[in-house]
């Protein structure tokens, strides 16, 4: 009894010292009996046996998260999205009830956030804060207003970078996801319900997690799981560890109501830092492709396929012409490491490829016919080179294919000539909008008839490319971006 009074005792002082702002810190030691030693703020000590960990209570509050915040919520910007959407008005009972009328346009207005990554103005946030998006507008922590210019997306990822006009701004360096900790403390800063510089705390509930797509839309999904509370108008911004290194920018919650529920999802800053790079020098995102179809491993698969341990994705399908054709990767195969990287399901093979380029080469690590093999892959791209010429002679334009228009769609539209746009696919003209089908009448204001035109002309431009043509509905349309 008399031991259990002390234990109750000691507890106590915990606590109190805890209120009072005492900082702790936990060693790790075998869960057996231990004598606990409790050295409090006054410089007394205390000890009792226990079954509990050493505890050091000092002056010092832990957790603190004084420091990463202050270091980190003046990088993390309010932004403002503007969008036209097109309707139609109803004229009468008829048009209203049938969905008929003029056609209008009405303006909505979103919101989200953003991490300012370096001083002269480039911002991450989320492809769908602005999808769609007119005019972006970022608002600084000082009330500084600034129009922001869309660089690129990546939907896959769900990650945008956007960039303002400005210097010597605060930024938050990039950390390194993969070091983050299961347990770990993590702050996420935003702007949910236009309250904006909001901080949370959490700690990391999950690696590698993925959520249910029913979209039917490709998606590269790893997320970090935190238990920080995020609400709409978090997304795009800063997920933080201890010491205010950017780990994530907050994507999503998992919630029936829409409100936060417990659950919060951020993108790995080691998947942003892949795409920001490539949005950067590129204005695209070149991504490798290994070229399989994969299923995660269960003790059932694993029992059948005499596997000491469910790790590992199995290889359902080889793509033809796929770099893991080309590696001499078979049906039938376990994949369980890439560079030496354990594989340990889908997510995991999703989060590895994507962090490589096309052209990289990798070491892919095979559970064949029971025995271990190493082979050799070298990653294809899914966006070929500008001027790439395919099989059935359509040609390669920042992720679009093109071909000349045929003398049909050409009098079907009045045209003396044009290129046609097959083929959207992933990059400038995707971002910018350009519909399938659309025929391209001038580039820069000159003329063109077939796509080596189009090439030239982008080539002699130094800033910027604009396209005038005709969509399928028979409008003239203009779509300009950034070189």
């Amino acid at each position: 009894m008399k031991k259990f009074l002390y234990l109750l005792a000691a507890v106590a002082a915990c606590a109190a010292a805890g209120a009072a702002g005492a900082h702790y810190t936990l060693k790790k030691e075998a869960p057996v009996v231990v004598e606990t030693t409790v050295v409090h703020p006054d410089g007394s000590t205390s000890t009792t046996p226990s079954i509990y960990r050493t505890v050091n209570l000092t002056t010092d509050s832990y957790p603190d998260f004084t420091y990463a915040a202050e270091h980190s919520v003046d990088a993390v910007v309010y932004v403002k999205v503007t969008a036209i959407q097109q309707g139609y008005t109803p004229n009468n009972m008829l048009e209203y009830f049938f969905g008929f009328g003029s056609p209008s346009q009405r303006e909505s207005v979103g919101s989200g956030s953003g991490v300012i990554i370096r001083q002269d103005g480039y911002i991450v946030t989320n492809n769908h804060v602005i999808a769609g998006a007119n005019k972006i507008e970022v608002t600084l922590n000082d009330n500084k207003t600034y129009s922001a210019t869309l660089l690129g997306t990546d939907p896959a990822t769900d990650v945008a970078l956007i960039k303002i006009d400005a210097t010597g701004l605060p930024f938050i360096e990039m950390g390194d996801s993969d070091a983050l900790r299961l347990g770990e403390w993590v702050l996420a800063i935003g702007s949910p319900y236009d309250l904006r510089q909001t901080i949370t705390a959490g700690i990391v509930s999950a690696k590698g997690r993925s959520m249910p797509n029913t979209t039917g839309e490709f998606k590269i999904e790893s997320f970090i799981q935190t238990d920080a509370a995020v609400n709409p108008g978090n997304s795009g911004g800063a997920l933080v560890d201890k010491a205010g290194r950017l780990v994530g920018i907050n994507t999503a919650i998992i919630s029936q109501t829409g409100a936060y529920s417990g659950y919060s999802f951020a993108v790995p800053v080691n998947i942003v830092k892949r795409i920001v790079g490539d949005l950067m020098d590129f204005g695209s995102v070149r991504r490798a492709l290994l070229g399989i179809s994969m299923q995660n491993i269960d003790d059932k698969k694993a029992s059948e396929l005499k596997l000491s341990s469910p790790n590992g994705v199995y290889i359902a399908d080889v793509a033809k012409g796929s770099a893991a054709e080309a590696a001499g990767v078979k049906k039938g195969d376990v994949l369980v490491a890439i560079d030496d990287k354990t594989v340990t399901d889908g997510a995991s093979v999703q989060e590895m490829v994507t962090r490589y380029h096309p052209g990289d080469n990798a070491t892919l690590t095979l559970i064949r016919d029971g025995r271990k093999k190493e082979v050799k892959v070298v990653f294809k791209g899914t966006v070929q080179e500008n001027g790439t010429v395919d099989e059935d002679g359509a040609v390669a334009y920042f992720g679009a294919k093109l071909r000349p228009a045929s003398q049909e769609l050409l009098d079907a539209y009045n045209l003396k000539g044009g290129v046609e746009v097959v083929s959207v696919g992933e990059g400038k003209l995707a971002q910018q909008g350009v519909p399938e089908g659309f025929i391209i009448q001038y580039v820069n204001n000159q003329a063109v008839s077939k796509p080596q035109d189009v090439l030239d002309i982008t080539k002699k431009a130094k800033r910027t490319v604009l396209l005038e043509g005709v969509n399928r509905n028979g409008r003239v349309s203009y779509y300009g971006f950034g070189l």
